[in-house]
Parts: structure tokens; sequence; C-alpha cells
């Protein structure tokens, strides 16, 4: 465990500036991650690239996030996390300039894979400064707070501001505006924060784990989305899989090896964690995979070819439905226990994934707009006590091991399940048009297919919650587990009560997602 190094603050505030640069960094990323799909027909049409390919721009965005979201906090500890957090601005502005001024839509992607890593370092980053600028107690609690609050904001905002700004100026803006924020944030970060690392921590950094958690998914999702043009016994299809689980065999063999692992391998001997970490993995990989979908479907002339913006407007209820309940998730955990809550969540997530496969061509509006509340109501039921579970269920010394690792399952989820929906979404209604089947039919077959998907993974979260079973959260739910449970849906945050040392560490460990 590291106390905070002498250059952090113990005023009795978290100091503004520091609080600003962390804050507005995780608020214009996540409004970034949540926008680009609903972007994605717009770019779709100015850069003559099908939507199935550009679906890379999502998944290599996420996929990038996994590899380096725990090495961005590791980074931080050993260069020190001023630096760090920095260069995760510097990256993320060529980021947004690069896909602003790209040409072709493979510009555009490999611009998201970069942005991937500026993202995840940000907000790994942000939460790091943040908790070290400020002493524990109620100082640490409002700024724990107020970063979540944060997150929430912009993931909430990003498809509508998205929306707009492609009405207005096009789907450039968009980048333009968060490149512009990041460029101020700059100055900011070096006059606010004071530099700090982790003087005992090993100097190693697993390069080798994060390679190979990207070599493991990247053919994967190749795979995935190509294995029905392909053929699913073909010799490309069956390369990438196997490539995929040599690259998974390969790092466990490093992890087992390395000094400082970008996961410890003993942390899977924890049957909570291991459950808390497969609930947040299913419910980000259904979450994120559905706005995806509806962000394509409700755009689509076959369907409601809604613009935009009134895309945004059409996906907002579900986060409405996660922000309104949040509030009472931490008192309805603390009364009917983790089990109960993250069951009965998965459950009705899966109830809204059925009614989604059912839509049929003469439903409005008005019909998707039960299922979308039940799957977000769904999430915020299920995510933040497994959140809680993840980081309550191990030693105060493994609480930033046991975040890194939940956080990474926020990105490898979705990255995987966006794929597979893309690939069902493009393809059947293809198959079907090429059969002489209606455009509206066609796409619908389509819609079914994405959404009984999404229906049966979450249904698989109804077993296996049954993992954290016994587990009982021994804290009485207080205002900052409303901003916690807020932050859940997008990061795991540690309740930064258990201390500035673990707090410290876990926020250096790439806490954030």
């Amino acid at each position: 465990m590291v106390e905070p190094e002498p250059t952090a603050t113990t005023d009795a505030r978290t100091p503004l500036g520091v609080m600003t640069a962390a804050c507005v960094s995780t608020l214009i990323v996540n409004a970034n991650t949540s926008a680009v799909a609903i972007l994605l027909p717009a770019i779709s049409d100015d850069v003559g690239m099908s939507t199935e390919t550009l679906q890379w721009a999502v998944t290599g965005y996420l996929l990038v996030g996994a590899a380096t979201i725990v090495t961005s906090g590791s980074l931080g500890d050993v260069f020190g996390r001023r630096k760090v957090f920095l260069g995760g601005l510097l990256l993320f502005i060529a980021s947004c300039v690069l896909i602003a001024l790209a040409p072709g839509g493979w510009a555009v992607i490999v611009g998201r894979c970069i942005q991937g890593a500026a993202g995840a370092t940000l907000v790994a980053g942000g939460l790091s400064i943040l908790t070290i600028a400020s002493p524990p107690g109620n100082a640490q609690l409002r700024a724990v707070s107020y970063w979540g609050s944060a997150s929430a904001v912009g993931a909430a905002a990003g498809p509508l501001l998205g929306g707009a700004l492609v009405n207005t100026v096009g789907w450039q803006g968009l980048f333009w505006l968060d490149a512009a924020i990041a460029v101020l944030l700059v100055p900011l970060t070096l006059r606010a924060v004071a530099e700090s690392s982790d003087p005992t921590r090993s100097r190693s950094i697993d390069w080798a784990g994060s390679a190979l958690i990207a070599l493991a998914l990247a053919p994967l999702i190749l795979g995935l989305t190509q294995g029905a043009t392909w053929g699913w016994l073909s010799i490309q299809t069956l390369g990438c899989f196997a490539v995929s689980v040599a690259s998974t065999i390969g790092f466990v063999a490093v992890e087992s090896k390395v000094s400082a692992p970008l996961i410890d391998l003993g942390l899977f001997r924890n049957r909570r964690l291991v459950g808390a970490t497969i609930g947040i993995l299913i419910g980000a990989a259904a979450i994120n995979a559905m706005m995806f979908l509806l962000s394509l479907f409700f755009q689509d002339p076959a369907a409601f070819g809604m613009d935009p913006f009134e895309a945004g407007l059409a996906t907002l209820p579900a986060t409405v439905g996660m922000v309104a309940l949040t509030p009472a998730v931490p008192g309805l955990t603390h009364r009917f226990g983790v089990l109960a809550v993250v069951g009965t969540g998965f459950v009705i997530m899966t109830a809204g994934f059925v009614v989604l496969a059912l839509a049929g061509a003469s439903w409005g509006y008005l019909a998707f707009l039960v299922p979308i509340v039940m799957t977000a109501v769904g999430l915020c039921l299920s995510n933040n006590p497994c959140s809680s579970v993840a980081t309550g269920s191990v030693d105060h010394s493994e609480v930033g091991g046991a975040s890194g690792l939940s956080n990474m399952a926020r990105y490898v989820g979705p990255a995987v399940m966006t794929a597979v929906v893309a690939a069902l979404y493009a393809g059947i209604p293809a198959n079907r048009s090429a059969a002489g089947a209606s455009a509206t039919d066609a796409l619908l077959a389509g819609f079914h297919a994405a959404a009984l998907a999404l229906a049966v993974v979450s249904a698989l979260g109804i077993v296996l919650v049954w993992l954290i079973r016994g587990y009982r959260d021994k804290h009485t739910p207080e205002g900052v587990d409303v901003a916690i449970a807020a932050a859940a849906p997008v990061h795991t945050v540690p309740r930064p009560e258990t201390g500035p040392s673990t707090a410290t560490r876990t926020a250096a460990s790439g806490d954030p997602a």
C-alpha cells in the first residue's frame, strides 16, 4: 500500500483545478464514446464505407481500451501520473483531429483505435490524480461523487450532442469540439496538478500482456464478423479463432511469470469476484450493443428514418431510466441483498430484449419505449451491485487488481457483442433481400436476430449470478454510493473510505473504464 506522496495536496478540499481536469476529461471521453454509434450512418454516407465495416470504429476503440486500461494506470505509477494524464490528453487531441480530417473510413477506424488508448488513459488517470489530490474523508467522498456524476452526464449527453452537431456542422463537429476542450485542459493540468508516482511499485510494465489481450480479441471479433461471409468452417474463420485461443493461452502463461502482471491470476480463485466480473461483462456487452443496434435501426429508412438528433432523443430513455433508478439501487441492495437485486436486474433485462425480438413492422416508436427502459433498468439493478461485489469481496491490497479486472471486462464484453450484433444486423437482411423479401421485412429479420442474441447473453447473467451468493454489503448507503452507482455502467469506483493508500493504489491500477 502506498501513501500519497508529499506533492499531493493535504488541504481540506480538493483543488478546483484538479477537480475540473479530472471531471471534464471523463465527461468528454464518455460523451464521445456514447455518441459515435449515432454518428455511424452519417460517417458512412460521407466516407462511402458500409456501417458493417465502420462498426470497427466502435469495436476497435473498445478493443484497444481493453488492452490499455490497466497498463495506463501502471504507467502512471511508474513514470508519473500527471505525465501520463497529459500524454492521454495529447493523444486524445491528435485522435480527434485525425478523425475529423479523415479522408476515408479506414482513417476514422484508425483514429478511433488511437482514441481507445487515449480514452482509457484519461479516465484511469483522471480518477488517479483526483484521488491523490483529495484528503481522506468528506473531500475525497465529494470528489468521487462529482467524478461519478460527470461520467454519467457525459454518457447521457453524448448521443444528443452528437446528433445535434451532425444536423448543424456535420459529424466532424463532435471531434473538433472534444479536441478544443481537451486543448484547454492541457495548461490547466500543468498548472493545477502536482506530479506523483509510486516509488515502491515494480518498474516493470506488462507490455506483453497488453499486446496479447489485443491479439486475443482482434481475430476473435474478425472471425465473428466475417464468419458468415467466409464460412464458419473456412480456413480464414478457423484461423482467426485459433490465433485468439493461442493468444489467450499465451496471455495466461505470461501473466503467471511477469513480476507486475496486468491481471493477477490468483484473483480468479475468488468465486464472487469472478461472478461479479462476468455480470459486469454481460451487462456492459448487452447495453452497449443495444445502443449500437437501436442507433442504426432508428435511422434506417426502412424503419423510422430518423435523423441523428432524433435518434439520440429516441435512445435517451435508456440513460434516463438508468439515472432515475440509480439513487435507489444502493438502498435496494442493502435491504434485499445483492443476489436478489442483481438476479432481478438480469431477468428484467432479458425480458426487455425478448420484447424487442418480437418487434413488428406496425410498431411505432412508443412500442419500443417500454423494452428500452426495461433493459436500462435491468442494467442499473445488476451493474452497481456487481461493481460493489468486485471490490468488496477482496482484501484491501487486491482492490486495485479487482477493479482493473472488472473495468477491463467493460471493454471486452461490448467489443465482442457489438461485433456479433453488427454481423447479424447486416448479414441476415442482406440474405433476406437477396431472397426477395421487402426492405422492411429484411431489416426486421436482422433486428430480431440481434435482439434475440442479446436476450440469450442477458439470460446467462441470471444463471451466472449464483456465483456471488452469500455476499452482503456491510455499508449503510450514503450519498457517495449514489455517485458511484451513477458511474457504475461505465466504471467500477471503489468506495474511497477504504483509506488513502488503498484508494491511491486502486486509482493508479486502471480503476475506471
